[in-house]
């Protein structure tokens, strides 16, 4: 579609911008992100990055890329540059940047007071000495640098700005965010107790930060644009605050090309929908922009075109930063500039992505399930193969999984039929969206049911919740079923494997609260044995019914899995501030008229808990039994026409929204595929002896 479709107010997004001696093509910046796939998976990146910059982006980055092997952050698994020998990868990389004329740029880390080098077991090298700062807590502490360590220091650097510049970065990008780099840890007096030269006044805190960037230019002979990513606040009374940072930007306006400017800790700048708002930084960035003549680009999950629009006439921003948008939707740019608006995937800020950084696992997106599969299973987000050898799919089902199987299978061309038991599209995300918090969840379904309502080759049927015997009459050649799950009202889940004696109070699920059933008032018993984002949202919704909730979990906190989606802190906060009393390390022994037997999981002390009803969240099975109805009847298949039945998503087993949406595509791209039997069904980098 050619952009003079699109409104003219959206050009000023597809404006050039000078960074130093490079020219971006546009506004569209995808600010340094992890991925999970670092060291270990240099061609999945490599691809990933690749189809961004077939998306449109003007300036791409890689994520933390670790410079020396005396400061690294194992058990995460980001970019190392710590020798000749990583040169060939990371060129792979900036090739695939910009093989679509995008800018291609490295972040450069030294992880100084956050590297604890469980791989490496150097001894942690830091500004100011004391325990590593490390989400794991881990038990070593870092020797202070003295002046011949600063000067090693700058030169692992030079050395690592060469080989960037050998594999054929455009951009530096000198990290210094979210409590994670050593220029904050220089810049900030919380992590700076020095008394020479480079610590006390801002000044010599910034000596450091000025010395490198002009190391960096003299290395690189002016040829590469040096950018420096610093946050915008830092809590506590010797935090690097809104104020200094101000100060610092004015002290220092033209020393680098370009101001990356992100928000405070990382939890604060990559904070779910549940908590923070889109262009949730502005406040802090406002005004910046006056203090330099340097181009600013900022952050804050930005999805609406209008919103990046504003931010750039109204002189906030140069650059319209993303990480998690640039996730879901590689192609945003693409889209915006040829006006198709109702094509971008926006992202819904669930923080599944940031999940797999933080449990060393490949990451994925709960928007786009081809998020790292484009290299290992030659997935694309806005393309898919033609129809194989068959025409008729029936998926029953209209969730996640079923809308995503749908979708996939509409674009290749099948007949698909979509029959939904209910009256919404959507399943688990059309209830869920209506919780506390989770409204941007919705998301996931009106993308695909827009996308879906066009295609002539897909229809959908509400009200149509089907039988084995049913199904069989259709005709149908292939059939996925798609049904979903439901919640357990009984405590099985991770700590109990087996029911206890409950008897004597009402008991609910979230399936009953979710549909507008379940207590209003009174003192409600919750019980999440689940550990994500379910059992506090719920706790919140009773609270605003008038409830009284008594929280109990077995965990030692609440809702523990979400250190993954960087939110327990904030959802712990909250639960407090609402008043709900929280029994950390409890579990129940027994459910009777009046309340609850509850003990705790680590000495089994007993305690009594009064309650009016009970809430389960624990595990889910499930929702109807037409799957295994239609396997019992395989005899039958073929006299009906049916050549595969197929399970997917919550239905063959529940997990969170981001596993079914990857089961329907993975369903509808593997359709009438060859069977490849017991092979691995993904590629994999192989680690070989050169030496």
């Amino acid at each position: 579609m050619p952009k003079d479709t699109r409104p003219s107010r959206y050009d000023i997004l597809f404006e050039p911008v000078r960074i130093g001696p490079k020219l971006a093509k546009n506004r569209f910046f995808q600010v340094p992100h992890c991925n999970g796939g670092g060291y270990r998976d240099p061609s999945a990146v490599v691809e990933m990055r690749r189809t961004k910059a077939e998306g449109g982006w003007g300036v791409i980055f890689t994520e933390q890329t670790e410079i020396h092997h005396t400061s690294e952050i194992t058990p995460f698994i980001e970019q190392r540059l710590w020798d000749d020998r990583d040169i060939p990868a990371l060129a792979r990389m900036a090739e695939a940047m910009k093989s679509h004329g995008a800018l291609a740029g490295i972040q450069m880390a030294y992880s100084g007071i956050n590297g604890p080098n469980l791989y490496s077991r150097e001894v942690p090298r830091a500004v100011s000495p004391g325990p590593i700062l490390t989400f794991t807590a881990d038990p070593v502490q870092a020797r202070p640098l003295d002046r011949d360590g600063i000067r090693d220091l700058r030169r692992w650097y030079r050395k690592a700005f060469r080989r960037a510049q050998d594999a054929g970065f455009d951009i530096v990008c000198l990290y210094g965010a979210h409590g994670f780099g050593i220029l904050q840890h220089f810049l900030s007096r919380a992590t700076n107790r020095r008394s020479d030269e480079y610590g006390g006044s801002l000044e010599n805190r910034a000596r450091f930060v000025t010395e490198l960037i002009e190391e960096a230019r003299e290395e690189t002979k002016g040829e590469m644009a040096i950018s420096i990513r610093m946050s915008l606040h830092e809590d506590g009374p010797l935090g690097f605050s809104n104020a200094e940072v101000r100060e610092f930007i004015e002290m220092k306006a033209d020393l680098p090309d370009l101001w990356d400017l992100a928000q405070g800790t990382w939890d604060a700048c990559s904070g779910t929908s549940r908590f923070k708002d889109e262009g949730a930084q502005e406040a802090l960035v406002r005004g910046i922009k006056a203090l330099t003549s340097k181009p600013v680009v900022g952050v804050g999950r930005f999805t609406s075109p209008d919103a990046m629009v504003r931010q750039v006439r109204q002189g906030i921003l140069d650059f319209i930063g993303a990480a998690r948008p640039s996730i879901a939707d590689p192609f945003l740019p693409q889209k915006i500039e040829q006006g198709r608006f109702e094509d971008i995937r926006e992202c819904i800020g669930c923080n599944i992505c940031v999940s797999g950084d933080m449990t060393g696992a490949i990451s994925r997106c709960t928007q786009n399930p081809t998020f790292m599969e484009e290299w290992r299973k030659g997935w694309h987000p806005e393309r898919v193969a033609p129809r194989g050898k068959s025409d008729r799919v029936l998926i029953a089902g209209a969730g996640p999984a079923g809308l995503e199987a749908a979708l996939v299978l509409g674009r290749r061309g099948y007949q698909v039929t979509l029959a939904e038991a209910g009256t919404t599209l959507g399943g688990r995300v059309a209830r869920e969206r209506a919780l506390p918090g989770l409204s941007a969840w919705g998301r996931v379904a009106d993308y695909r049911a827009g996308q879906i309502a066009p295609m002539p080759n897909v229809s959908v049927h509400y009200e149509s919740r089907l039988s084995a015997a049913e199904v069989l009459d259709f005709g149908f050649q292939h059939v996925a079923v798609a049904t979903g799950a439901v919640w357990r009202r009984d405590v099985v889940a991770r700590h109990h494997l087996d029911a206890i004696p409950q008897a004597g109070l009402p008991v609910f699920t979230p399936d009953d609260l979710m549909a507008g059933q379940g207590p209003f008032g009174g003192t409600v018993l919750l019980y999440d044995d689940d550990h994500f984002y379910m059992g506090s949202v719920l706790a919140e919704l009773l609270v605003a019914r008038g409830c009284r909730v008594e929280f109990v979990t077995p965990a030692a906190k609440v809702a523990e899995w979400t250190e993954n989606t960087l939110e327990q802190r904030l959802i712990q906060s909250r639960l407090m501030s609402l008043g709900v009393t929280l029994h950390l390390s409890q579990a129940p022994q027994a459910i009777g008229p009046g309340g609850a037997r509850t003990v705790c999981t680590y000495t089994g002390q007993a305690r009594d808990i009064a309650a009016d009803a009970v809430v389960m969240v624990t595990s889910r099975v499930a929702a109807d039994s037409l799957g295994p109805d239609l396997a019992a009847r395989r005899a039958d298949w073929a006299a009906a026409g049916i050549t595969s039945v197929t399970v997917i998503g919550d239905a063959d087993a529940p997990a969170p929204i981001a596993w079914a949406v990857y089961a329907g595509r993975r369903y509808g791209e593997e359709l009438d595929g060859p069977d490849i039997g017991d092979a691995l069904p993904f590629r994999r980098e192989i680690a070989q002896r050169t030496e």
